[in-house]
């Protein structure tokens, strides 16, 4: 497999070991010994659990991953495959303008005094060297997600360019009989395109826009192109899992899977090994050095949620992996781990379709649409970093007597007409489940609509009639939308004179439910910056080690930008693994 040099300059060629189906097949028939002793144990197979494996491998490190599901690959195969890694070398050769001294201007104002300075800087220093190493001992390559903006590209550092990453594809064939462990995506995209997530914002403009069309030929000729090699290509999330789970196979690290964690064993005071049942038996497996914790957050734990989340809560808003229930989590705090930012999550606004949350990434920030409460009022920019929208939505609610919760969203015709929603191309109908299931209103006129949805008809008719005059000028007068280059990044540049403004006025009407969903949780074990487990009263606990959504996130109650919870978890799991080889 040949890559240009423009995607990263210093690999022109992947290693030998990954360059063909036949030798990724050999690695896969190799057996994979279960042993009762390793040097390192880790739990959980996403990103975090995967590079820390890698890297303590790399290190001389004898190693094991247990896996609580059939599958590998955890949110991480789930989502977007976004890795936010500052001043790191694929996009410094791609010509963004970072350094360290901005990198940590603008984290430090992203994250504000909640986090240790220390781990903000371990993260930031560290997370480009994490990205070589992956590179350098996986078949893993990454592409700059050009103009993908910073979520708060006008802080101090930030970038209206963006410092985020995604994964080249890679060949599921190379995966061999592993292939079938990957965890399915959140969103299955048809066999007839190769999509990657920068491609998103321009296929929601396929039915109005050259460059959408343009975006949605180049798509089906990648798959085209795949096919004829005879590949099948994985990108986004599956592609940065499979990625991992090869550089795994090929260290011969086994990935013990259906074995969720139990329990931690320990020595005294020392995690000395953990517990893990397989079938209904129970087996301890040892380490030697250490435990690292990445078995992702609690988000599919209604009694976890209830006990440490604000309400209204729903473990069916979510879009994680259903096998994070808070196991690592709760097993560091049985042995005394301190938790924090448990009240938190990677929050957005999510249509609460039974069975299949859809989380809204583009569809709230197009000209066209505005959010309401319960009295038909507007309340937030739409377009502002989804999870800032859903903090919002909480913090008014619980001062104006759940008017927030939940919210609709508001559109007309014309919108419908140009732009996809979820899958649904423009002019199609939404899915009669969506109807049947409440998640979505349709009416001849605003008025009825408001019936439906139950809001005031007048308070509705005025906040459209405001909105239209901020769309006809092309200020938002209220909140702001598009005034930077983050709300304009799902946008439409058609729309004069602020393309995410558009006037609400061929019927008929549509509203769509919004829920506060999330992405997974993002409170969890207090570390620090060596992703050591602390104490509440910050002593370390020997040989325990946590990164990912199982540890309280460095990015505070804030999110950086896109990949900002795949990249720090990357970057952690290498650190932790490097921290046990030093120990």
């Amino acid at each position: 497999i040949t890559l240009r040099t423009s995607i990263h300059p210093t690999m022109g060629r992947l290693p030998l070991k990954f360059g063909s189906t036949r030798n990724a097949q050999v690695l896969a028939s190799i057996p994979e010994k279960h042993l009762d002793e390793y040097d390192v144990v880790v739990v959980g197979s996403g990103a975090a659990g995967m590079t820390a494996a890698l890297a303590a491998k790399k290190r001389g490190l004898s190693v094991v991953v247990v896996e609580k599901s059939k599958y590998f690959g955890g949110s991480t195969a789930r989502s977007g495959g976004g890795v936010w890694i500052p001043n790191n070398s694929v996009i410094l050769s791609a010509g963004v303008p970072d350094s360290p001294e901005q990198a940590a201007t603008y984290l430090s104002q992203v994250v504000g005094p909640d986090v240790p300075i220390e781990r903000q800087q371990a993260f930031l220093e560290q997370g480009p060297k994490m990205l070589d190493f992956v590179m350098d001992n996986s078949p893993l390559r990454f592409r700059y997600m050009k103009h993908y903006s910073d979520y708060y590209p006008d802080l101090p550092g930030g970038l209206d360019i963006g410092r985020s990453l995604e994964p080249v594809q890679v060949d599921a064939n190379l995966l061999g009989t592993e292939k079938h462990k990957l965890h399915p995506p959140y969103i299955p995209f048809p066999p007839t395109i190769v999509m990657y997530s920068n491609d998103y914002k321009w296929l929601n403009l396929a039915c109005i826009n050259m460059k959408g069309i343009a975006t949605s030929v180049k798509c089906a000729m990648g798959a085209l192109k795949a096919a004829i090699r005879g590949q099948k290509p994985l990108t986004m999330g599956e592609g940065l899992a499979a990625g991992l789970r090869l550089g795994l196979m090929d260290a011969q690290v086994p990935v013990i899977h259906s074995s969720p964690l139990v329990d931690l064993v320990q020595d005294g005071d020392a995690v000395s090994g953990v517990v893990i049942e397989q079938n209904g038996v129970r087996s301890t497996i040892r380490a030697r050095k250490g435990v690292v914790i990445g078995s992702g957050g609690f988000e599919h734990n209604a009694e976890m949620r209830n006990e440490y989340q604000q309400q209204p809560i729903n473990t069916q808003w979510t879009v994680g992996s259903n096998s994070n229930t808070g196991d690592g989590i709760r097993a560091g705090a049985k042995v005394g781990a301190a938790l924090s930012l448990m009240d938190d999550s990677w929050w957005g606004p999510t249509i609460p379709v039974p069975g299949k949350p859809f989380f809204c990434l583009s569809e709230r920030s197009l000209p066209g649409g505005l959010f309401v409460n319960k009295h038909g009022k507007r309340f937030v920019n739409e377009s502002s970093p989804y999870c800032e929208v859903v903090h919002i939505m909480y913090e008014q609610d619980r001062s104006d007597d759940g008017s927030e919760i939940p919210t609709w969203l508001v559109v007309d015709q014309n919108y419908r007409n140009r732009y996809v929603f979820k899958d649904v191309p423009g002019r199609f109908p939404i899915s009669k489940f969506w109807y049947e299931s409440g998640v979505v209103k349709k009416a001849k006129t605003l008025q009825e609509l408001a019936q439906q949805i139950k809001v005031p008809e007048d308070a509705l008719q005025a906040t459209v009639a405001r909105f239209n005059g901020h769309a006809k000028s092309g200020v938002d007068e209220d909140f702001g939308r598009g005034n930077n280059m983050y709300d304009r990044y799902f946008s439409d540049p058609a729309v004069k004179p602020n393309p995410c403004l558009a006037p609400l006025e061929k019927g008929p009407f549509y509203a769509f439910k919004m829920a506060p969903g999330d992405l997974g949780t993002k409170g969890g074990i207090v570390t620090d910056a060596k992703a050591r487990a602390l104490r509440a009263d910050g002593t370390v606990i020997k040989g325990l080690w946590a990164a990912g959504n199982a540890s309280s996130a460095v990015m505070g109650r804030s999110y950086a930008g896109a990949g900002a919870t795949i990249g720090p978890a990357m970057t952690f799991g290498y650190i932790a693994a490097n921290d046990i080889a030093d120990s």
